[in-house]
This record gives C-alpha cells, structure tokens and sequence, in this order.
C-alpha cells in the first residue's frame, strides 16, 4: 500500500535500516518485546508475526512488556505466533491471561509495575484494596506463583 511505501521511506530517511524480514542482530544481549501489548484481537499477521517469530527464535533473553506478544491478557491463549519471554513487566494490574497455565509459562517471572493509578480508579473498577498490597512499599513487585 501507499501508506507503508511512505512509512519505509521515513524510517531510511531516518537512518533506521529497514529489512525484508525482521531478525535479531548476532551478539544481541537483550530484547524488549513491545510489539503487541494487552489489546492483541486474534493472531498476529503480517511483518508483526514475522517479528514475534524473529523475537521467539533469539538466542538472548526477553522482557515483554505489559503481556507477551503474541498472547491473548485476558484468556492466556497464543491464537498465533507468539513471545515466551524471561521475564514480563505487566502494568497496574496482573492481567488475567498471565495467570493461566500457559500464560504464565509465556511470562516467565512476572514483575507487577505501578504506573500511578489513582485510589479512586481502582475502587471504580471495584478493586478499592488493589493497589495497597501490590505497591505498599515499592513501584515494581514480583507476582508470586500460584
């Protein structure tokens, strides 16, 4: 489409090297997965799936953010391709698809993080108590196993 040939010729213009299929550089030491976060809606397609597949086949660790790409945060399902990370930083909440079976395994350790939600939304959400527990004394708590 029109609209990625303008894209790609932001990114060279830019200096970001564009490749055919996305890889994961030799001697990486670390991935940060953000590709796709809590609002993934069926599989990943396209040059997304292309990455998660790159992200998936590294030979260094992976720290997802909020969820791993590719997994489903609210039933811990992989509808397609998808991240099994080292560690995953999931944010205010632990989203529910990370307590699952496989969500868990796809999560590695999984950290809970504040990101300043205020006291009144989470009473809203009818969770009055949630924040207490998790972030009493710290900004980013590790979620036990179940």
């Amino acid at each position: 489409a029109a609209s990625d040939v303008y894209k790609r010729q932001i990114l060279e213009r830019s200096g970001v090297p564009v490749v055919p299929r996305p890889t994961v550089p030799a001697g990486t030491e670390l991935l940060l997965d953000g590709l796709i976060g809590y609002g993934l809606t069926g599989a990943p397609t396209g040059r997304v799936a292309d990455a998660i597949a790159a992200v998936a086949a590294a030979a260094c660790p992976v720290v997802s953010l909020d969820v791993p790409s590719g997994i489903d945060g609210t039933s811990g399902e992989a509808p397609g391709p998808h991240v099994t990370a080292d560690t995953t930083v999931t944010l205010a909440l632990v989203k529910t698809g990370l307590l699952t079976a496989h969500g868990r395994r796809a999560a590695g350790t999984l950290l809970l993080a504040d990101i300043g939600v205020p006291p009144s939304l989470y009473a809203a959400m009818g969770r009055p108590d949630a924040a207490v527990p998790f972030f009493g004394r710290a900004d980013i708590v590790m979620v036990p196993d179940a």
